[in-house]
């Protein structure tokens, strides 16, 4: 079995939102309990050799901002808060100044725009301050638009997402939302079966989109102990767009398929073409509202052999048509 290992740099700006860091990265860390073909080298960097977090703990033995960054590195920029909660002022305003301005000459000169980038809440502001949201769709913390939107005019601002992408940035609302959209980039990197694992050891939702209070498809149907049909879904889950016949699913798991058929049924509450094509549109929906592939494309990715057949299978699950889930404009 081959194995990929992709750099990680997380990039900690003083004082560091705690949870921006925590967050996506126990996502990260139960991505290497779930699989074992992509590995995450993770190391944390910072202007400084330490520094004190948002609530007052001190993070030690952090790496400098590296002068070479190497071209499959994913860079995540933390947020940071206004002021520390539960500790001195052990920091003067303009070190922390010359060290947010440090990192923003570093974006800019070893990461720019041919790495693959990730922002977590205020974190954007550094990248809009680097210049690498131009041009581009982002967002940030609800309380942050206004300042991002003042920082990078040649950016897109949108308000109302927990994340979007735009080619290699993926920006996040506030705090929480870096969860949501790490899980967002595992399923991206290993499959949705990986990220849906995540999600229910993490006790998590795994949300579509940014104003989607729902459960996810992704683990609809799966609250059921049935070993056969739980690997039936992880299957499927895991590559949505692949052709599933019955006999095809039947005969990896170990079953017959009338027998699997009727399992599915009891435990999972619906047919497996009916799973399938939940998964599909799922799919569909997070390829809308997070990229700008066209709806042939979409089609395409998700496993559907026409944009019309798409639209079809949409109307069964949604009252609007799928162009209402772009995310902007």
């Amino acid at each position: 079995m081959s194995v990929r290992t992709i750099p990680v740099l997380v990039v900690l700006p003083p004082r560091c939102l705690l949870l921006d860091v925590a967050g996506p990265l126990e996502v990260l860390r139960r991505a290497h309990l779930e699989q074992r073909e992509l590995r995450f080298d993770v190391r944390y960097v910072a202007a400084t050799r330490a520094l004190t977090c948002s609530i007052g703990l001190r993070m030690d033995r952090l790496g400098p901002l590296p002068r070479r960054v190497p071209a499959d590195a994913i860079v995540v920029i933390a947020g940071s808060v206004d002021e520390v909660a539960f500790a001195g002022a052990d920091r003067q305003p303009s070190c922390d100044a010359a060290d947010e301005q440090a990192i923003v000459d570093w974006l800019r000169q070893s990461v720019g725009r041919t790495r693959t980038l990730v922002s977590i809440c205020s974190g954007a502001l550094l990248a809009a301050r680097a210049g690498l949201l131009d041009g581009r769709l982002c967002t940030t913390h609800f309380d942050c638009c206004a300042e991002l939107a003042a920082l990078a005019p040649a950016a897109r601002v949108v308000e109302d997402r927990l994340y979007v992408e735009d080619e290699d940035c993926w920006t996040s609302a506030g705090v929480t939302a870096g969860i949501d959209l790490m899980l967002h980039l595992v399923a991206h990197w290993t499959g949705p079966a990986c990220a849906a694992a995540i999600a229910r050891q993490l006790v998590v939702y795994l949300r579509r989109g940014g104003g989607d209070p729902q459960l996810s498809p992704w683990l609809d149907g799966r609250n059921h102990l049935h070993p056969a049909v739980h690997r039936a879904q992880d299957l499927i889950a895991a590559d949505p767009a692949a052709a599933w016949p019955l006999a095809r699913v039947a005969a990896a798991v170990g079953t017959s398929p009338r027998q699997l058929s009727r399992l599915f049924n009891q435990h999972a509450g619906m047919s497996l073409p009916d799973y399938v094509n939940g998964l599909r549109i799922a799919l569909a929906a997070e390829l809308l509202g997070h990229t700008r592939l066209d709806m042939d494309r979409v089609a395409e990715r998700c496993g559907f052999g026409s944009a019309r057949q798409l639209r079809r299978a949409w109307r069964r699950l949604h009252a609007t048509p799928p162009r209402q889930a772009r995310s902007g404009p």
